[in-house]
């Protein structure tokens, strides 16, 4: 089956995400919709959880409950890189906290965010610069 390609972005919907890390719970059951064309924020404490509802509607982490749909589509288990080809993508404020690292280094730091064995990893790594045309 073919990949889907980047798409219109008209509508982001999240429904009940919930998250916890080491037994604390961060996200607790938050929805929200995103329409295209709209500039939004998330307004917040420090630790409220608006990072990690990022991180979950791009793709650095999974949601531990809910779900994640780009238009009609549910997205929820997609990959970060699967969900750029949709049209959502990340762009970090500080020009890169990764910058003194190798290409190489850098997929692995997103890899490493996955609960994968190091062999594993290690194998999606070298699929990853393959498909994106990198060289070590």
């Amino acid at each position: 089956m073919p990949e889907a390609r980047v798409q219109s972005l008209h509508r982001i919907f999240a429904k009940d995400l919930k998250k916890s890390y080491k037994g604390r719970q961060v996200v607790r059951g938050v929805s929200l919709e995103l329409l295209g064309g709209e500039v939004v924020g998330l307004l917040g404490p420090n630790g409220a959880g608006k990072t990690t509802i990022f991180d979950m509607v791009v793709g650095l982490c999974q949601p531990d409950h809910g779900e994640i749909f780009l238009n009609n589509d549910e997205i929820t288990t997609l990959p970060m890189y699967k969900r750029a080809r949709r049209g959502i993508g990340y762009l970090p404020q500080e020009a890169s906290i990764f910058r003194r690292l190798s290409v190489e280094d850098n997929v692995l730091a997103v890899l490493e965010t996955l609960d994968l064995p190091t062999s594993t990893r290690k194998a999606r790594l070298d699929e990853l610069l393959e498909e994106l045309d990198l060289t070590r």
